[in-house]
């Protein structure tokens, strides 16, 4: 049933509607894993033993890319969103794959950083800090991958049936993850890394 052809595409129809609804209450319980999650780590952060502490492990660059990466990704999946409501099949992909790549640059960057620290004996049994700070990263990390998957299949589906009420709905709903995935990065960024620097 249609609501009102003058709103977007993925608003259309009721179940679009609803399921919008429904993963607004999803991110509310991904707000309230990621809150757990920072609640271990800043209860373990200064918890390191003989272990590293985050300004012995930490290496700037390296989550300065991260930071970059993540946050256009976020510039160009608003940009995909966009490209679809202005019903523009092509650069929407194009975006939502520049999206993706960046995706893949950031986990890239980040396994890369987790194998550095396991090199300099920095592992998840050395402390309790680490061990938070691992299941921290890796669970955002995991999310990622999660969303590269998602978005991938979502690149399919349009590319095959085009701009559907189904597809745009799938796809706004996956811009708001990407989108909740960077707020997290945010967070990770300012108070894990930046703290961890001091």
């Amino acid at each position: 049933m249609k609501i009102n052809d003058t709103l977007p595409l993925e608003y259309r129809t009721e179940e679009n509607s609803n399921k919008i609804l429904g993963f607004w209450l999803f991110l509310g319980a991904e707000i309230a894993l990621f809150s757990t999650l920072f609640a271990v780590y800043f209860t373990l952060w200064n918890r390191t033993g003989n272990g590293p502490t985050g300004k012995d492990i930490f290496e700037v660059s390296g989550v300065i890319w991260e930071t970059l990466l993540l946050l256009t990704s976020s510039f160009t999946c608003g940009l995909g969103i966009h490209a679809m409501r202005l019903n523009l099949k092509k650069p929407m992909m194009i975006f939502f794959g520049i999206t993706l790549l960046m995706g893949l640059g950031f986990l890239g960057i980040e396994i890369t950083e987790f194998v550095n620290y396991v090199h300099e004996g920095a592992t998840m049994q050395t402390s309790a800090f680490l061990s938070s700070l691992f299941i921290l990263l890796g669970t955002h990390g995991l999310h990622v991958t999660m969303g590269i998957l998602w978005g991938s299949s979502i690149l399919i589906q349009v590319n095959r049936e085009g701009f559907t009420d189904a597809t745009a709905n799938k796809s706004f709903i996956f811009s708001l993850y990407w989108h909740f995935l960077d707020v997290v990065w945010i967070f990770i960024f300012s108070f894990v890394y930046l703290k961890g620097l001091m």
